[in-house]
């Protein structure tokens, strides 16, 4: 069971940064610090966390600018002990990212966009394979580019695939491929919109949770960059 720890990062941590660290000397990624406050061994791959969930705040970490990154901070506490085994997770994760990364990706990567939401919706229920219509949320992202679906059925028909739930192996890729999608669009807010995938993909695993009354946050020792780095 892992603890949850008080719902603040204490002042003096590191400032989040691009990429793996080796320990807190060197810096810190958002899933580096969740791993820390979940009393885990450093790692960017922490068993706190939904390891889907975990591709995405990693890419949002890396691909975010300065500034955004560390607006990030508020939500390291939020996935930490969220890892709920639900096979569907996946699915759902899946679909909010490329949701979020239809509508700004460029031409080439709304293909593929299309595809996983099409495969992801047959995951999450097996009916759209044989007509069943599909949810709201992604008739509504692919009705924003249909020369995508248009695209992505006429390609899934002729490679037999039409039909065929998401593969597992796809997920990570797809996810990471959404994300930096997002990151290289062309539109106003796509610092914005890297936050906002994060926090949906936070919330969409969070309800596969289960039910429980919320445990009283434990009390953290206020940190020091000093007292960090001597733990790592």
């Amino acid at each position: 069971m892992f603890r949850r720890a008080a719902s603040f990062v204490p002042d003096g941590v590191p400032i989040l940064s691009r990429g793996r660290h080796r320990n807190a000397r060197k810096g810190a990624c958002f899933m580096e610090m969740a791993s820390f406050l979940a009393g885990e061994q450093w790692s960017d791959h922490p068993a706190c966390t939904h390891p889907l969930l975990a591709t995405v705040a990693r890419c949002v970490n890396d691909l975010a600018d300065d500034a955004t990154r560390q607006q990030l901070t508020p939500m390291i506490n939020e996935v930490i002990g969220l890892h709920p085994t639900d096979p569907q997770v996946d699915a759902e994760i899946v679909l909010c990212a490329a949701r979020s990364a239809l509508p700004v990706a460029p031409e080439e990567r709304q293909n593929l966009m299309a595809i996983a939401i099409l495969a992801a919706e047959v995951s999450r229920n097996p009916a759209v394979a044989h007509g069943a219509p599909l949810s709201q949320a992604s008739r509504a992202a692919l009705d924003e580019a249909p020369l995508a679906e248009k695209w992505a059925r006429s390609f899934m028909a002729s490679a037999g695939t039409s039909g065929q739930p998401l593969k597992e192996r796809s997920a990570p890729k797809i996810s990471a491929l959404a994300v930096e999608s997002i990151a290289i669009s062309c539109t106003a807010d796509t610092e914005a919109r890297l936050v906002a995938v994060l926090r949906s993909c936070i919330e969409v695993t969070r309800s596969f949770m289960p039910e429980s009354e919320p445990a009283p946050a434990q009390p953290v020792e206020v940190l020091t960059r000093e007292t960090l780095r001597a733990t790592v």
